[in-house]
């Protein structure tokens, strides 16, 4: 039997999308998979969609806490009821290839790898692509992603049994690079598959789609998360700055 993965997903308000984000999760050709799904007090119809997958298929997992959270105490109710040796994510509007975890997965057991993530496209509100690729950047250590956070959420696969417990610091719109930031701290790698395994959708509900937020918020991760000094943040927010233009525009 292959290693069980479970994976981790949000759910707020994401009737519109969280439908197709499962169905993905479906079509996996890796079919020893657990997938967690949180909602944060959705007001729409989100939560009737996913308790009609949990009753078609008993891989699907609901919880329904009764307060609002947010994304990161969100994804750590998930990550607290996980039982797999590997870790994935996936947010409620994105969508996965369906060869994707068999490639990763194989990918990470072949060369005893504890961090993976791959390239990925985005597409629109509609699921159009907008013809932009975000490629890997080969092996990611912790200094270099201070300067570039190049790694998509929805990409990253992780290994417990080498990397340790996983739990995503309270930042809701950079709790990921966080918790990348926690792992290659430790002096961990992140390795690249070139293959494109996600499609990352782009709208107004996203929480990066807020430029000044995110970018306050990769600060805050400097200053709080990092404890970095003033001019040690000024100089790696000037390179992610330029990366984050650079990723949307060349």
């Amino acid at each position: 039997m292959p290693p069980l993965v479970s994976i981790i997903m949000p759910c707020y308000n994401a009737e519109r999308y969280i439908a197709q984000s499962i169905e993905s999760v479906l079509a996996q050709t890796y079919t020893n998979w657990e997938l967690l799904i949180t909602d944060d007090c959705s007001t729409d119809n989100s939560v009737k969609i996913v308790q009609q997958y949990c009753q078609q298929d008993d891989r699907i997992n609901l919880l329904v806490p009764d307060e609002h959270h947010g994304i990161a105490v969100t994804r750590n109710l998930s990550l607290s009821r996980s039982k797999g040796r590997f870790v994935a994510f996936l947010d409620n509007d994105d969508i996965w290839a369906s060869d994707k975890l068999e490639k990763q997965i194989n990918y990470m057991l072949k060369n005893e790898v504890g961090f993976s993530y791959a390239s990925y496209e985005l597409i629109d509100s509609n699921g159009v692509p907008i013809n932009k690729t975000i490629k890997t950047q080969g092996i990611i250590d912790y200094k270099r992603y201070l300067k570039n956070t190049i790694i998509g959420c929805g990409t990253v696969v992780l290994d417990k049994k080498i990397v340790g417990h996983i739990s995503m610091p309270n930042n809701d719109t950079s709790d990921d690079m966080a918790s990348w930031l926690n792992i290659l701290r430790k002096g961990y790698k992140a390795y690249p598959l070139d293959d494109i395994l996600l499609k990352y959708r782009i709208t107004g509900n996203s929480a990066s789609s807020n430029k000044f937020n995110a970018a306050r918020d990769v600060w805050k991760v400097y200053r709080e998360c990092e404890n970095l000094n003033l001019i040690q943040s000024s100089y790696n927010f000037v390179c992610y700055a330029f990366n984050a233009v650079k990723k949307r525009v060349f």
